[in-house]
């Protein structure tokens, strides 16, 4: 049951990231983005996918708290 829930987690933000991942950099190119002022010192491709992670990791947030929210009160007191 546990990796049921843990798929269902990861498996749409994943598909989430991918989405944001597109959106995202239609519109921004990775080379233009800034640090606190300062130019990344990185590659397109290594700030693609620290992107990629970094919205993967807010979308399973975001699905964790919704899978957290819809637990019964028996099953968050075991």
């Amino acid at each position: 049951m546990r990796s049921q829930r843990w798929m269902w987690i990861t498996w749409p933000s994943f598909l989430v990231a991918g989405l944001l991942e597109v959106l995202v950099f239609a519109f921004v190119d990775p080379l233009d983005l800034h640090w606190f002022g300062r130019d990344l010192d990185l590659t397109r491709q290594a700030i693609y996918s620290l992107a990629f992670f970094a919205f993967w990791g807010l979308a399973m947030l975001s699905s964790g708290l919704s899978l957290f929210l819809g637990l019964s009160s028996t099953e968050v007191n075991r």
